[in-house]
């Protein structure tokens, strides 16, 4: 069960640079259901995801370059191309830090996952997170690979 909430950050008042960080690429092979695979240096991992707004149901699978390479060319939409950060939190939390490149370039969002749904509840963002954009499914990955950064934020 993944159990997260998502921010659309504006901007962070310190340097990302000290914390670790990961490329991903990924793109949707099903947007009903979610199916999406996703590369991170050697790793590629088919994921299925259920159905929810804070808290889904998801399976994940290591896949071979090849695997992936042959499953990229079923993809749905157009790849997501990010750096995410990991910045530690209180609590033994993590904020996930997306810099969005290419189609969603000036676009950054933080998620937070958790053990539970009254964790995330209960959770207090730093003012830093930015608005709540958990149920706006325009911030949804898929919603974003296919549609882009929602109008308003381009304004």
């Amino acid at each position: 069960m993944e159990i997260e909430r998502k921010f659309l950050t504006k901007e962070i008042p310190f340097s990302l640079e000290a914390y670790p960080k990961k490329e991903i690429s990924q793109c949707y092979i099903s947007t009903e259901p979610t199916i999406r695979i996703r590369q991170s240096g050697q790793d590629y991992i088919l994921t299925v995801k259920g159905s929810g707004e804070i808290a889904k149901e998801e399976f994940e699978l290591p896949i071979s370059q090849e695997a992936y390479k042959r499953l990229l060319q079923k993809a749905e939409t157009p790849a997501v191309e990010k750096v995410r950060y990991f910045v530690p939190l209180e609590q033994g939390l993590t904020a996930e830090v997306d810099i969005y490149g290419g189609k969603l370039q000036g676009l950054m969002t933080t998620e937070v996952e958790f053990e539970s749904i009254a964790q995330a509840q209960a959770f207090v963002p730093p003012a830093w997170f930015g608005k709540d954009v958990s149920m706006d499914h325009r911030y949804k990955n898929t919603s974003l690979s296919i549609y882009g950064i929602p109008q308003e934020e381009k304004e």
